[in-house]
């Protein structure tokens, strides 16, 4: 059993992408939306090859249009995009069914809006009994919303990292780093130092 604020264990996590839709990036300063999409990509990239399951969602397609193609081509194949009726994904039962088929209690969160569908999902996961990271460089909002979103979370006892502080968490030994570095197969994202 794994501390309450301990490492991330990769065989005890999932990895959920929130809401990574272009109606949510268009809100975005545009320096900032490539950036995003290209580290998200690879945070999913690496849980694809530490088989660390995947769980999608995008806020109610129909008005809001799919996930963006650079990341739904990124997911496992067969990987459903749960169809988000609501803030806090805690709150369809689909979506929380996907997740508690993993049988992983520890939740990993990307993706958008940092003070609501990121905020509200974390809050509600960590009140369903599982620990929950946000990934502060991967997950974004308008500004200035981000750093509010992040002390919400984090006032709530939500674990607050980055993808390089992630990565070294999940790969743990340079056994590991060595096999996975070369299979990721991309560059490293924008401003990313491993």
């Amino acid at each position: 059993m794994s501390l309450p604020h301990g490492l991330l264990e990769r065989d005890q996590s999932c990895l959920v992408v929130i809401d990574v839709q272009q109606y949510f990036l268009a809100k975005l300063p545009l320096h900032e939306r490539g950036p995003l999409v290209e580290r998200i990509a690879w945070i999913i990239r690496v849980a694809r090859l530490l088989d660390i399951p995947v769980i999608a969602t995008a806020e109610d397609i129909a008005r809001d249009g799919p996930m963006v193609p650079e990341l739904a081509g990124e997911l496992p194949a067969g990987t459903e995009i749960y169809d988000k009726m609501v803030f806090g994904l805690m709150g369809q039962a689909d979506i929380a069914a996907a997740i508690a088929a993993t049988g992983r209690l520890q939740c990993v969160l990307v993706g958008m809006e940092t003070d609501v569908c990121i905020a509200h999902s974390a809050i509600g996961l960590m009140e369903a009994g599982n620990r929950v990271a946000v990934i502060s460089d991967a997950t974004a909002t308008p500004p200035p919303h981000h750093e509010a979103g992040l002390q919400r979370m984090a006032q709530a006892g939500v674990t607050i990292t980055n993808t390089k502080g992630l990565y070294y968490e999940w790969v743990r030994d340079l056994a590991t780093d060595g096999r996975v570095r070369p299979q990721i197969n991309r560059p490293l994202p924008a401003g990313l130092t491993l």
